[in-house]
């Protein structure tokens, strides 16, 4: 019996993937920031968690509204390269083999053999030949827009929840350590299946750096106030 060799990429992720780990890393990061910028101004844990909470819902819309607004925009430039692509193919097929041709000859095939593949290809479905080896575009990378809207919106609500547990686990007098400790090694979690080491620190500085900077902003207007 033969065997089936099945290989499942990561890239057929890159979806939602991209939006996915945006997404919780924004939920981690400005919930936390959010939350001990307000305790560091003295508010008492009720307040804290209330405007965790108006955070977590505030930051969740915004990252589905400016996902499906980014990415609707991709899908029209996509669109509408299709649309051209398809009227030069009416227009002057011939032209768009010889061009499907020089895209093999540049990655080695000879020349013989690149224009059968171009015109058998183009024979069976021209626009897609066309749109994945002209254009790159193929349907793994295709745009999504209502994909990242929901996938962008789930993803920060998770991620924002993880804050909001830390405080409502934590002792008052330990909060801001607890919650600061907690948000940094949530994002530490691994996603994507790429190289660990490097990630982690990047993201780690950055969401430490914010967190730092809201917390001595609420520490500043707390005095002042």
């Amino acid at each position: 019996m033969r065997r089936v060799h099945r290989e499942a990429h990561l890239v057929a992720r890159i979806g939602w993937l991209r939006a996915a780990v945006l997404g919780a890393n924004d939920g981690i990061i400005s919930t936390a920031s959010l939350i001990l910028g307000v305790a560091a101004a003295g508010a008492t844990k009720s307040n804290i968690l209330l405007a965790g909470v108006a955070g977590l819902v505030a930051g969740a819309m915004s990252m589905a509204a400016g996902e499906y607004v980014s990415v609707s925009s991709q899908s029209d430039t996509e669109q509408a390269d299709l649309a051209r692509e398809k009227r030069e193919l009416l227009e002057d097929p011939e032209a768009e083999t010889e061009e499907l041709t020089q895209i093999y000859l540049k990655r080695g095939v000879e020349r013989d053999i690149a224009r059968k593949v171009a015109r058998q290809l183009m024979s069976k479905d021209a626009l897609g030949a066309h749109a994945r080896d002209e254009l790159g575009l193929s349907e793994i990378t295709s745009a999504r827009p209502v994909q990242a809207a929901l996938t962008s919106a789930a993803s920060f609500s998770i991620g924002a929840a993880t804050p909001l547990a830390l405080v409502l686990l934590s002792p008052s007098n330990l909060l801001i350590p607890f919650v600061s400790v907690g948000s940094l090694v949530s994002l530490g979690a691994r996603t994507g299946g790429a190289a660990i080491f490097k990630p982690i620190i990047r993201v780690t500085f950055w969401g430490a750096l914010a967190m730092a900077v809201t917390a001595g902003i609420g520490a500043l207007v707390g005095t002042v106030v």
